[in-house]
């Protein structure tokens, strides 16, 4: 039972992620560009974790300076890096290119969970992961006629790299976990990660309005879409194997694609709906185990 809990906690990380356009669109028609909006929603979680963690175990607030290299890995090298790379891949890209090279995630988890983890790649794995990734690939549309066949080599690198850094906080979020709770790990990746997001902020020259439009916009982005998955994802990972939670999570690309549809009224051909179905099957088989091993315990 406990398992299905962790396994659930993943998948509604990843429908609150799927729910990002809703907020970053509104904060971007006000003027507020994409290193500005992860600055903020960074620092606002970080703040609403330290009064949480300060109200409930001041305890958790402790970390051993010999430990500081894994917040510094999952929150400058993975949240951070990753959306710097994510950003610029768009830009050389464009969306559809950079979020199909940013759901190379699992393959990278997988890999690395093997050497460090000792995690088994099982058939059944490969092949969700397999079913993940092409169903990505129909879900963005770039097969159809309106998608992108130029590609640069910059743009390409700077993706893989982003699927690399997006990855790594399931594997440095593994790490930490077995030292501290999920608070204490959540807190700190978001502390170093606003930190390493200020001089991208500071150089911007966008201008912006404040109101009370934008801070429920960006409560909508820290709380709804950062704060809370964040804490979900991290707790599932105290209790999933690495690489089957980062496949449950990618249920966001699925969850953005409909929202898309149906808020932002973008096309929905033969291929996405396709590509929203692989990755349901992808999940229910990544899932599979799971169910075996709960009904023999």
């Amino acid at each position: 039972m406990k398992k299905r809990i962790y396994m659930f906690s993943v998948i509604a990380a990843g429908i609150l992620w799927g729910l990002m356009s809703v907020f970053v669109r509104g904060l971007n028609t006000l003027g507020f560009n994409s290193m500005q909006i992860m600055l903020m929603r960074a620092l606002i979680s970080a703040f609403i974790l330290f009064l949480i963690i300060f109200i409930k175990d001041r305890s958790m607030l402790r970390i051993r300076l010999k430990d500081i290299w894994i917040f510094i890995g999952s929150g400058v090298i993975s949240l951070s890096f990753f959306s710097v790379c994510y950003f610029t891949t768009i830009i050389e890209c464009g969306a559809s290119v950079a979020v199909v090279l940013l759901y190379t995630s699992p393959v990278f988890v997988l890999l690395i969970s093997a050497f460090v983890f000792k995690e088994k790649i099982t058939p059944l794995k490969f092949l969700a992961l397999v079913i993940t990734f092409a169903g990505c690939v129909l879900v963005t549309g770039i097969l159809s006629d309106k998608g992108s066949s130029s590609i640069s080599v910059k743009g390409f690198v700077i993706g893989i790299l982003s699927g690399l850094g997006y990855g790594l906080y399931s594997v440095f979020g593994r790490i930490a976990l077995r030292k501290y709770e999920p608070l204490t790990v959540t807190f700190y990746s978001f502390v170093f990660a606003a930190a390493s997001m200020i001089p991208f902020s500071v150089s911007s020259s966008s201008e912006t309005v404040f109101s009370i439009k934008t801070a429920f916009l960006f409560a909508g982005v820290a709380v709804f879409c950062t704060l809370l998955p964040f804490l979900l994802y991290t707790y599932g990972l105290s209790g999933l194997e690495t690489g089957k939670a980062a496949i449950f999570a990618t249920v966001e690309p699925l969850v953005g694609t409909l929202v898309g549809i149906f808020l932002w009224k973008e096309s929905a051909d033969f291929l996405k709906l396709m590509g929203i179905m692989m990755i349901f099957t992808a999940v229910v088989l990544a899932q599979k185990n799971t169910v075996r091993k709960n009904l023999s315990d």
